[in-house]
């Protein structure tokens, strides 16, 4: 849909959270709700899709992976952007090299991209809007290599367009006389540390070309979550405890994949805070494991216990989640003297995985899940997996 208006929505079809150029020129804003806005969508041809995590995460990881054969300092900042780092690229022509990045992104995965390189990470988004705004005139390639370029780049930016700068700090700047970010980076520095914190001077540091914002390398997680709004709001017990088993393990299955074991799990349930008319409820629950587990079977159990201690008859729920935390490593964490895991669930998780991963579609569940869905949304505008299910594999005449 290159060239078309095309708007993304949230789960359950709720509000835009993402607009292509073209949608936004036609005044589409962030975080319409999709029911206000179905007859703006009609009559300015918007394509209306629903959120496809599936594709999206795929297509995702295709790019990455591509872009890792280009250096192998890499940051995956989000779902569509990362940050390389060119260590030992000295003799590099950085304009031919970007050129060939989008190009190969292009042609292997058919996503058009633009590269933004400068010396500094906040300077190379600066760079990316730059090469972004002005197509036709970058081929989507911008490199700030001069002082000339990096202070004309950031007359040019606006202020609530720099990364990193928010709209109460906007507010502030503003009121200190503040238009761009070279307005920005010409306060002293004493008056931004002592007004500011630390991240915020060391953005202005970016910002004149001195690097103070290193490449972040993924770390373990310390918490783990899955909340999901149901499809439709609950006031029954069993569909909830369906809805939360799931959720337990989804974050079981996250849990194993990065060798953890947790300690205590957080159990969320809430009404519909938008139907104003309608008794609210929102609560949660802490359960603390006697030993830690990846097991699914024993983080499903325990967060339907904690469940069934919250839940309010009468109450119809939109929104529930199961929260893992205390994590330790799975082969080393400390053993309790009387209470310890069963020693079946090992073997049994990781044939489970297993199957799992080599059939697709959790193929294998828990029997108080449904069967036939992972996650019960409202999907009414979904584009076809093309990537990660054979059946709307793209087919070729």
């Amino acid at each position: 849909m290159q060239g078309k208006p095309v708007a993304i929505l949230s789960n359950n079809d709720g509000c835009v959270i993402s607009r292509s150029d073209e949608a936004k020129n036609l005044g589409l804003p962030m975080g319409a709700p999709a029911f206000k806005y179905s007859g703006f969508f009609k009559a300015n041809n918007i394509n209306v899709l629903s959120s496809n995590y599936p594709l999206y995460g795929d297509m995702s990881s295709r790019v990455m992976s591509i872009l890792q054969q280009f250096s192998p300092d890499i940051e995956v900042y989000s779902i569509d952007e990362s940050f390389i780092e060119f260590i030992g690229f000295n003799n590099y022509n950085f304009n031919d090299y970007a050129l060939q990045i989008r190009t190969q992104v292009l042609k292997w995965t058919g996503i058009p991209t633009c590269v933004g390189v400068a010396p500094t990470k906040a300077l190379s988004k600066v760079a990316n809007k730059i090469a972004r705004k002005f197509p036709n005139k970058t081929k989507g390639v911008y490199v700030i290599d001069t002082e000339e370029k990096r202070i004309k780049a950031l007359k040019w930016i606006k202020l609530e367009d720099i990364w990193g700068i928010g709209y109460g700090l906007q507010k502030r700047l503003t009121l200190k006389g503040c238009k761009n970010a070279y307005d920005f980076v010409q306060l002293p520095d004493e008056w931004v540390r002592k007004n500011f914190s630390v991240t915020e001077w060391k953005l202005k540091k970016d910002l004149e070309g001195i690097p103070t914002l290193n490449l972040d390398h993924t770390e373990a997680k310390r918490a783990i979550a899955t909340t999901r709004s149901f499809e439709y709001t609950f006031s029954d017990l069993e569909n909830i405890k369906e809805r939360v088993s799931t959720f337990a393990t989804s974050c079981a299955e996250k849990l194993r994949k990065q060798n953890c074991s947790c300690h205590m799990i957080i159990v969320l349930l809430s009404s519909d805070r938008h139907k104003k008319n309608t008794q609210q409820h929102r609560v949660n629950t802490t359960i603390c494991l006697p030993f830690p587990t990846d097991s699914t079977l024993e983080i499903s159990n325990a967060a339907i216990n904690g469940l069934e201690k919250i839940y309010k008859k009468g109450i119809k729920y939109k929104r529930a989640g199961v929260i893992v935390t205390g994590l330790v490593p799975t082969n080393t964490h400390q053993l309790h003297l009387f209470e310890n895991e069963n020693p079946k669930h090992k073997p049994l998780m990781k044939t489970i995985d297993e199957l799992n991963c080599k059939y697709g579609d959790y193929k294998l569940k828990l029997g108080n899940q449904d069967l036939k869905r992972t996650w019960k949304m409202r999907q009414e505008h979904l584009s076809p997996k093309y990537t990660t299910n054979i059946k709307d594999i793209i087919k070729v005449k």
